[in-house]
């Protein structure tokens, strides 16, 4: 069986965000599954996606504090006409990545018990988010 959606995240302040309970919510397909892969591409190359720690929101601001001391917004980038905060943005989205692809088992996510799918929205303002997620495995038909 394969499935193909778009997903749409609602817009985000910057930072990461704890985005695996909107991503499932919005799957119905998922329960379908048996055995199988999900496959997430956020279309977006301005944010990013990860997987992380899902418990203890400190990890989330530690880790954007982290990105914010390594990727300052006032170096002195030569793309810049978008805002001071784009090409930071860019850097941040292609050091994290934006696609992860996760193994389903009985039409759940087969997730760590501390892992959880991290949005990093690294605009000020970056509006809503599209990804697409790819499904394929054995049907529980």
């Amino acid at each position: 069986m394969w499935h193909q959606q778009i997903l749409t995240l609602s817009a985000k302040p910057r930072g990461f965000h704890l985005v695996t309970d909107e991503i499932v919510d919005a799957l119905s397909a998922l329960r379908n599954i048996n055995t199988g892969l999900l496959h997430l591409l956020l279309q977006h190359t301005s944010a990013s996606l990860t997987l992380n720690e899902n418990c203890d929101p400190t990890v989330r601001s530690d880790m954007e504090q982290h990105f914010m001391r390594h990727v300052p917004e006032d170096a002195p980038y030569q793309h810049d006409y978008e805002g001071r905060d784009d090409m930071p943005a860019h850097i941040k989205s292609s050091t994290l990545g934006v696609s992860l692809l996760l193994p389903v088992q009985r039409g759940r996510l087969v997730l760590g018990t501390w892992q959880g799918i991290w949005l990093g929205e690294h605009r000020i303002d970056g509006g809503a988010r599209r990804i697409v997620a790819t499904l394929q495995g054995e049907s529980n038909d």
